[in-house]
Order: C-alpha cells, then sequence, then structure tokens
C-alpha cells in the first residue's frame, strides 16, 4: 500500500511540476528596479536557477553555467537567469557577490521570496529549464560538478 502511495504521489508531483509556467511576480534586477518575471520569458528557452549567498554548490553551479555558456549558444538559443533568494538584510551582499563573479548572464533578486514561493523551492540551489513559452519541461536540485552537462543535453532537446 505504501509503494502504491508513493507512486500516485510521485505521478501527482510530477504532473503538477511539469504543467507550471513562469509565475507574474515582482523581483529586483541588479540595480534594484522592479521586473516582472512572466516578462523574462519569450521567444527562446531558459536556464532559471535559484540560489542564496551561503550556498557554495549554487556559486559553483553558478561559475560553471557562465563558463559554458558561450559554447553552448553556438548550438542552442538560451538564456539564463539566476534568482537569489536572500532576503532583505543581504540582497546588497549578493548583488555585490554576483557582480564580483562577473556572470555573462542575468541576475535577480527575490527578496520577498515570492518567485521562490510560486515555484515551490525548498533547498538550493534548484535549477529549472522553462520552454519559449515559459512552461516549466526540467528541474533538478543539488549540484555536482558536471552536472551542467544535463542542461545542455535537455537545451538541445528544445531545439
Amino acid at each position: 500500500m505504501k509503494k502504491i502511495l508513493f507512486i500516485l504521489v510521485c505521478a501527482f508531483l510530477s504532473v503538477n511540476l511539469y504543467s507550471q509556467t513562469m509565475p507574474n511576480v515582482q523581483v529586483e534586477d541588479m540595480t534594484g528596479k522592479q521586473v516582472n518575471t512572466a516578462s523574462l520569458v519569450g521567444d527562446k528557452p531558459v536556464i532559471l536557477s535559484f540560489w542564496g549567498i551561503t550556498c557554495k554548490p549554487c556559486l559553483i553551479e553558478l561559475n560553471a553555467l557562465n563558463e559554458c555558456m558561450e559554447e553552448w549558444k553556438e548550438e542552442v538559443d538560451f538564456d539564463i537567469i539566476a534568482v537569489s533568494i536572500d532576503d532583505a538584510r543581504f540582497v546588497s551582499r549578493a548583488r555585490s557577490m554576483a557582480k564580483g563573479h562577473d556572470w555573462q548572464f542575468t541576475c535577480l533578486f527575490d527578496k520577498n521570496q515570492d518567485l521562490k514561493r510560486a515555484l515551490n523551492v525548498s533547498f538550493t540551489p534548484h535549477t529549472f529549464i522553462l520552454d519559449s513559452k515559459g512552461k516549466v519541461v526540467y528541474s533538478h536540485t543539488g549540484y555536482v560538478p558536471g552536472s551542467e552537462e544535463e542542461l545542455f543535453e535537455k537545451l538541445k532537446e528544445l531545439k
């Protein structure tokens, strides 16, 4: 009975996750300007990666994505959006870290954690791939060196 219940819960979560789309939430950009997240999806897939200043695996993953981005873009047109979930007390530190790493992708700051809640993010790093319509087509939590290649494979499937 427990096994059947587990399978049903997993099936529900899977259907629920992949029916999600980019929510309509206000976050801040690098300058502090309000940005509507729904406006960030358009004609190409997006890697959406949630991170925090105290999460070393997050920083390693984002640095790896930054290194791979230019090469990957030769094969697939996509965007990367890094979303800091650090609250108002730490948002200036998160901005400084993003600037210091010189990431060549969009960095947003979800200091009220509205986007985090809307996408049911519990742990960081949590990375999504959204298709060109803003629908979640892939999700994973955690980072192991080399796992960014799985993201690239998923992006290529969306070409």
